[in-house]
């Protein structure tokens, strides 16, 4: 399917050297040519000088701007969103930093904050680039689900979104809580619906649900979260992307999710998740995925940077 794709749909790269990148196996660019403008809307920076929140269960080593860096210029992506890790609680000094490293016009940060945040903090971060809080319910840390009806509210007010990383049976449990939060939700990782059992599955039908009023998004990212296929293509879960593709492109961003902190021993090759990626995604919403969408969705410039 992809090598079909590759060679009818979209152009190919031209041929340029090739680059390792810290944290990616391979060193090919990718067979897709990414649009000027091209957002990666989910990857973390990690720095061993910073402290850790007590408990976090995810250590990564050393993942710098830097290295960041040698992962555009592998993929051809242009802007890109920095997502708190659990690491790092509520303390956002190293996303931050990292966006003013990389190019603050063109890079956002998702946060993490106390549930009992003040409204000059929210102030300031906005100021500082966030455009969201993460809940990353399905590691220790420092908010919870009852957190996302406290703080919804007041995300909705400043413009920004909740971002949600659940278990498939938190979203079963919580499907009624997550249709009254007000705003803007979206969901990492294809939003982990479950396999086999795939489109079928009660997850997958409330994420639809969601997805048809109008205010929820789902990344294509870290497609290993719920794949049982698995590498390297992760046919599963390139089943849900494509349908979520069919269902709501206007509503869908990409996501590298470059360290890939949840694959400790294996790391992907981020040019070939970038080719599936488009394979899934396809001609028709390659470019409104990759580059529209992360405009409306973060206040990313609209011209070609």
């Amino acid at each position: 399917m992809l090598a079909g794709l590759a060679a009818s749909s979209l152009p190919p790269i031209a041929v340029s050297r090739a680059e390792e990148v810290r944290w990616s196996s391979g060193s090919e660019k990718p067979r897709f040519l990414a649009p000027p403008g091209a957002t990666d809307c989910h990857f973390h920076t990690y720095d061993k000088t910073d402290p850790v929140m007590k408990g976090a269960t995810l250590l990564p080593k050393d993942a710098l701007p830097d290295d960041y860096r040698a992962l555009q210029r592998r993929i051809g992506t242009a802007r890109g969103v920095i997502i708190q890790p659990s690491t790092y609680g509520t303390d956002n000094r190293l996303q931050i930093a990292s966006r003013r490293a990389l190019g603050a016009e063109n890079f956002r940060v998702i946060a993490v904050v106390a549930e009992d945040v003040s409204d000059q903090e929210l102030r300031q971060l906005d100021e500082q680039g966030v455009r969201g809080v993460r809940f990353n319910l399905g590691f220790p840390g420092v908010l919870s689900v009852g957190s996302l009806k406290l703080l919804a509210p007041r995300l909705a007010d400043l413009g920004w979104h909740c971002q949600i990383n659940m278990r498939p049976k938190q979203i079963e449990d919580n499907a009624d809580l997550l249709a009254s939060l007000p705003g803007q939700l979206v969901f990492d990782h294809l939003a982990q619906v479950p396999q086999p059992d795939g489109p079928a599955s009660a997850p997958y039908k409330i994420i639809r649900g969601l997805l048809d009023r109008g205010r929820t998004w789902v990344k294509l990212s870290g497609p290993y979260v719920s794949s049982k296929q698995g590498a390297p293509d992760y046919a599963d879960a390139g089943t849900i992307a494509a349908a979520y593709v069919k269902a709501a492109p206007e509503r869908l961003v990409w996501g590298s999710d470059w360290p890939h902190p949840s694959e400790r021993e294996n790391k992907p090759d981020d040019a070939h998740l970038f080719d599936l990626f488009g394979a899934w995604a396809g001609e028709a919403a390659f470019r409104r995925i990759l580059v529209d969408n992360p405009a409306e969705l973060y206040g990313l410039p609209r011209g070609v940077q």
